[in-house]
C-alpha cells in the first residue's frame, strides 16, 4: 500500500455545492451517461445528513464530487451533535472564525490522493499520513491509524461501518469526530511513545509544576518542534544512567531533559540546517548528510527518517532513537 507520503502536493480544495448528488458527465460504448456515485452520494446513502449539513454550512467546495480518489472518514450525526454541542457551534449562525475552525476540522476527515480500504489500513498495521487540513506555515495536519483492534484513528475515533465504496474513492463511518491534532494527540495515541508520556507526567508532578501534558494538548498553543524519543531510547537511557526507572531522577532533572528535546517554532525536516539547534534548554547541533543530532556531551541521537513531520495544530513531531541530555558540568 501506497500511503500518501510527506511530499504529496494536495489537490486544491474548493466547494461546490452544486446539490449533493452527482452524476458523470462520461457515456458507455451506447453513448449512454453513466452514473457516477461519490462518496458524498455514499455518506448520503447511509444517513450522514449532518455531514452533509456541515459540508453546506461552511459553503466549504470540496473535489468530493471531484475524480479523486478520497479516504473519508466520515463522522456519524451523533458524532457531529457531540462536537458541535462540545464547541458550542451553531451551524446556522457561524461566525468566521467558526467556520473557519469546522472547515478545517472537516478537512481533517479527508485524504486526498488514495481510496484506503480496511484491508490497506490493517496489513499497514498502524502508521502517519497526511489530511486536506492545514496547520501552522500551511502545513497539512498528519492522522496516526491503528489498527491493533479494529481501525483506530488518532486514538479517539473508530471506525464503526468500513469499505464503503464510491467511484471516486472509500468511505468509513468513524463514531467520533476527528478533531485537530496536537503534539499531545500524536504523543498519547502511539504506545512506542507512551514512556515519552510517563516523562511528561512524572515533571509534571513537581513543584511548581511544569504544565508539559496541558501545553502540548492545547491547540492554541507554540507552535512547536518535538523531537519525540522512543520507547526504546528511554530504556536505553535507564542502561546507559544505571537506574531502574525515570522516578529514580528528581523532576527538576527530567523537566531540564524533556527542555532540551523541544523547539519554540513549527520546523518540518525539510527546514533543518546543519548547525546550532536552539532548544528551549539549551543548545545542541544538527547534521542534515546523516539526519543527526548531538547533544552537549557528544551523544549522538538518529532522526527516524521515517517518521518524521508528525503535523500537529500547535507543532510538530519528528521521532528520534536516542534521549538528548542536558550538558554534564
Amino acid at each position: 500500500m501506497k500511503i500518501i507520503s510527506k511530499t504529496l502536493k494536495l489537490l486544491p480544495v474548493f466547494l461546490l455545492v452544486l446539490g449533493l448528488t452527482s452524476c458523470s458527465d462520461d457515456d458507455d460504448n451506447n453513448g449512454n451517461p453513466i452514473q457516477s456515485t461519490t462518496v458524498v452520494d455514499v455518506a448520503l446513502a447511509n444517513d450522514l445528513t449532518s455531514l452533509a449539513a456541515a459540508l453546506e454550512a461552511t459553503d466549504l467546495v470540496t473535489t468530493l464530487q471531484g475524480s479523486g480518489p478520497f479516504t473519508v472518514f466520515a463522522p456519524t450525526n451523533d458524532a457531529f451533535s457531540t462536537f458541535l454541542t462540545s464547541a458550542n457551534i451553531d451551524l446556522n449562525n457561524l461566525t468566521a472564525d467558526e467556520e473557519a475552525l469546522v472547515r478545517n476540522v472537516l478537512l481533517n476527515h479527508v485524504i486526498i490522493g488514495e481510496s484506503l480500504s480496511s484491508t490497506d489500513l490493517v496489513n499497514a498495521g498502524s502508521g502517519y499520513t497526511n489530511t486536506a487540513a492545514v496547520g501552522p506555515n500551511g502545513e497539512n495536519l498528519s492522522l496516526y491509524f491503528n489498527t491493533t483492534n479494529g481501525v483506530m484513528v488518532n486514538g479517539i475515533s473508530t471506525v464503526s461501518d468500513a469499505d464503503n465504496t464510491a467511484t471516486n474513492g472509500t468511505v468509513h463511518i468513524v463514531d467520533t469526530v476527528i478533531d485537530l491534532p496536537t503534539i499531545g494527540t500524536f504523543a498519547t495515541s502511539n504506545d512506542a511513545l507512551s514512556i515519552l508520556v510517563d516523562a511528561i507526567m512524572y515533571a509534571d508532578s513537581g513543584t511548581p509544576t511544569v504544565p508539559y501534558l496541558a501545553t502540548v494538548t492545547d491547540s492554541e498553543a507554540g507552535p512547536f518542534t518535538v523531537f519525540a524519543p522512543t520507547n526504546t531510547a528511554f530504556a536505553n537511557l535507564l542502561t546507559e544512567l544505571e537506574i531502574s526507572a525515570l522516578t529514580d531522577l528528581d523532576t527538576d532533572t527530567v523537566d531540564s531533559v524533556l527542555l532540551h528535546h523541544i523547539v519554540s517554532a513549527n520546523v518540518q525536516s525539510n527546514e533543518l540546517s546543519t548547525g546550532t539547534v536552539s532548544t528551549l534548554g539549551g543548545d545542541i547541533s544538527a547534521d542534515t548528510s546523516d539526519f543527526t543530532l548531538t547533544d552537549g556531551n557528544g551523544r549522538e541521537s538518529n532522526i527516524v527518517t521515517t517518521l518524521v513531520d508528525i503535523q500537529g495544530i500547535n507543532g510538530v513531531v519528528h521521532v528520534i532513537d536516542t534521549v538528548i541530555l542536558p550538558t554534564s558540568n
